[in-house]
């Protein structure tokens, strides 16, 4: 049977959502998106023929997709618990999907003979690799890549994985208790409030565009080497120096538990193998944002 079905778990999410409508226009695939609705949304649905919304846990993931397995050519894993501060405070959450539904989904993958694409975090590289324990979220995050490794050693599964940065863009995240900075900052813009930046707001992010992370894992899709790629933008700018481009508004407010003062971002083979370079800065997107707002 013709494997002509992408599935990308967290489907109704942020960034899945923008990635499976690059590739409705790039590929001919069907997509089979799977979603808990936990930060996904409805709202995020896209309108084609090509697209299947089911609604579940990743954990079951066997059951879910147990008809259309044969058809499968690749998974794209996205659904998992996506924020470090709030995975102290939501750790039986974190673990239950980024451990308990992604090792369903590795094994899934494996027992179907499924490349697997998996969205990395880039918070494993801070501090020299130490900050992968500074928090359940990272910690989880560093541990699914081990084990996506080894079962590639072991059981010659194939697999991309993808390092984000700190992805904004349409779509993201707004008035939610997974925001990320960028979603929070507009936020506060449009209600014209003053913008929270966590003590001491030196701590520097590469702030990548979700238009440019898409467009990375169409590339790795089509010239993966089963390998690690970074796509970030290689530029880092401190929280206080973002939040001073939308607003001179601004509220500082305690540190954080797991709060990375850096952000590190390295080529590896992502450039050589890729031919990925992110196109959007972070000073362009904020100037438009503004001037859309008229603000």
């Amino acid at each position: 049977m013709k494997k002509n079905i992408i599935v990308v778990t967290g489907g109704a999410g942020f960034i899945a959502s923008n990635l499976i409508k690059l590739f409705i226009k790039k590929t001919n695939y069907k997509f089979i998106s799977i979603d808990n609705y936990y930060s996904g949304s409805k709202k995020n649905h896209i309108n084609s023929k090509k697209v299947i919304y089911l609604r579940g846990h990743t954990k079951n993931i066997n059951k879910i997709l147990y008809k259309y397995k044969s058809q499968i050519h690749s998974i794209f894993h996205f659904g998992e618990f996506s924020r470090i501060y709030q995975s102290f405070e939501h750790r039986n959450e974190c673990f239950d999907f980024n451990m308990t539904g992604t090792i369903e989904v590795i094994k899934f993958c494996c027992d179907n003979k499924i490349k697997i694409y998996y969205s990395a975090s880039s918070s494993k590289f801070g501090n020299s690799g130490k900050d992968e324990n500074l928090s359940p979220y990272s910690w989880t995050k560093s541990k699914n890549i081990e084990i996506i490794k080894n079962f590639s050693k072991w059981f010659n599964l194939k697999y991309e994985i993808l390092y984000f940065y700190n992805v904004y863009g349409p779509g993201q995240i707004k008035n939610h208790k997974m925001s990320a900075v960028i979603g929070i900052f507009e936020e506060k813009i449009e209600k014209k409030l003053p913008l929270p930046v966590v003590l001491p707001g030196n701590q520097k992010r590469d702030f990548t565009h979700v238009y440019d992370i898409v467009r990375g894992c169409y590339l790795a899709f089509k010239k993966g080497k089963n390998s690690e790629y970074m796509l970030g933008t290689n530029k880092s700018n401190s929280v206080l120096k973002i939040a001073k481009m939308f607003s001179k508004n601004i509220k500082f407010i305690k540190e954080r538990k797991g709060e990375r003062l850096g952000s590190y971002s390295f080529r590896h083979s992502t450039y050589k193998d890729l031919g990925y370079k992110a196109k959007i800065n972070i000073e362009d997107y904020i100037k438009n944002f503004k001037k859309n707002l008229n603000y």
